[in-house]
């Protein structure tokens, strides 16, 4: 590597002379901001040193979940964001990580009770509040049809990715290859999905699967209708102001994908505490460094300079998508989902790095 490669790479030399922790500012402001609120609830609902520290405790671990989990989302969030209009790239890292918090951390647990209990908003809130462990009886019990959405979602994301005859940077390349050569038979990545669907389908018996079967429908059908309103919207926005690509058909992909990276996270938030505000500081705070860290992959043009590292993001997605395929058969720990992303993403870098060595040790002196 070069002298800038190296400088880069440690966060010395960056556009506009920002360092890695002006990237993080508003990350570590929430961050101790969530854990004062933490230690606040902790206190009030156990009234004991030792019950306040657990709950931070409890924030932290919370918050490096959500990190380990996300970090695929944030280099897959800055592969799309890198195209978009810089409107709505502060859009998106603005209102986007707004909703991401509340919305995918506290709204969407509540609208799970209400539907799966049939109680009103506020019912389900209170029972938040003072019913913990029915609350997250009845998330738990909302988790096959929450995995079997996500993974297909999902699915489609990482094969969609691959599945792209444009596509001419390979880092597997026998198999991307292949997938490249095959991208233009129409609906093959639908087809894969189905497959999966149907094999882990089948391994589920009575009520269970028809859940699972029409859960994944809805996600197989929520991507292309997210993609095919993706499409309208952003050529009507371009043909209308002559825009760029990626304007709100672009954000609602993001938030859509933010979502189902959300879902794993969300439900295996309840193994380590059944109170959601717990659960909301830890992931908020999880969220807003991965938040800071699309921001700094995006500015610093981190994916063109490791060329793989997309690659092992959308690697992990798939291997994401089929650890909550099983899910619906065997409980997977949450420590595994995020080791086995963070090594993928980790060997993909590596790779970028050797390539990078090698072509400059191949170009003359």
């Amino acid at each position: 590597m070069t002298t800038s490669h190296l400088t880069r790479a440690a966060g010395t030399d960056r556009p506009g002379g920002r360092s890695v922790l002006s990237y993080l500012k508003w990350a570590i402001i929430v961050t101790f901001a969530g854990l004062a609120l933490g230690a606040a609830l902790g206190w009030q609902t156990t009234g004991t040193l030792s019950g306040m520290l657990s709950i931070l405790f409890i924030c932290a671990v919370l918050a490096v979940l959500e990190i380990s989990l996300s970090f695929d989302n944030a280099i897959v969030n800055a592969n799309k964001l890198k195209d978009m209009t810089p409107k709505w790239q502060h859009r998106f890292l603005t209102w986007g990580i707004l909703i991401a918090v509340f919305g995918m951390r506290i709204v969407f647990p509540l609208l799970i009770v209400v539907v799966a209990a049939h109680v009103g908003p506020w019912q389900a809130l209170v029972m938040a509040a003072s019913e913990p462990q029915e609350y997250a009886r009845i998330m738990h019990e909302a988790h096959l049809p929450i995995a079997a959405f996500g993974g297909t979602f999902l699915m489609m994301v990482g094969l969609s990715f691959f599945f792209n005859h444009e596509k001419d940077v390979h880092w597997l390349g026998w198999l991307e290859r292949a997938m490249t050569r095959y991208a233009s038979i129409r609906g093959i990545e639908v087809a894969i999905a189905l497959l999966f669907v149907l094999g882990f389908s089948r391994l589920l018996e009575g009520a269970e699967r028809t859940v699972f079967l029409s859960a994944a429908i809805w996600g197989l059908m929520t991507f292309l209708l997210v993609e095919v309103l993706g499409g309208l919207l952003d050529s009507s926005q371009s043909a209308l102001k002559g825009a760029a690509q990626g304007g709100l058909g672009a954000f609602l992909y993001l938030e859509v994908l933010d979502a189902s990276f959300s879902f794993d996270g969300v439900i295996g938030a309840f193994a380590l505490s059944q109170n959601l505000f717990v659960i909301a500081i830890g992931l908020g705070i999880g969220a807003m460094y991965v938040r800071s860290m699309t921001i700094m992959l995006v500015e610093n043009g981190t994916l063109a300079e490791y060329r793989f590292l997309e690659h092992g993001a959308f690697y992990a997605i798939i291997a994401l998508s089929l650890v909550m395929f099983a899910q619906s058969l065997v409980h997977i720990p949450e420590v595994v989902t995020g080791l086995g992303g963070a090594a993928l993403i980790g060997v993909a870098l590596i790779s970028s790095i050797r390539w990078n060595r090698r072509q400059e040790a191949a170009l003359p002196a």
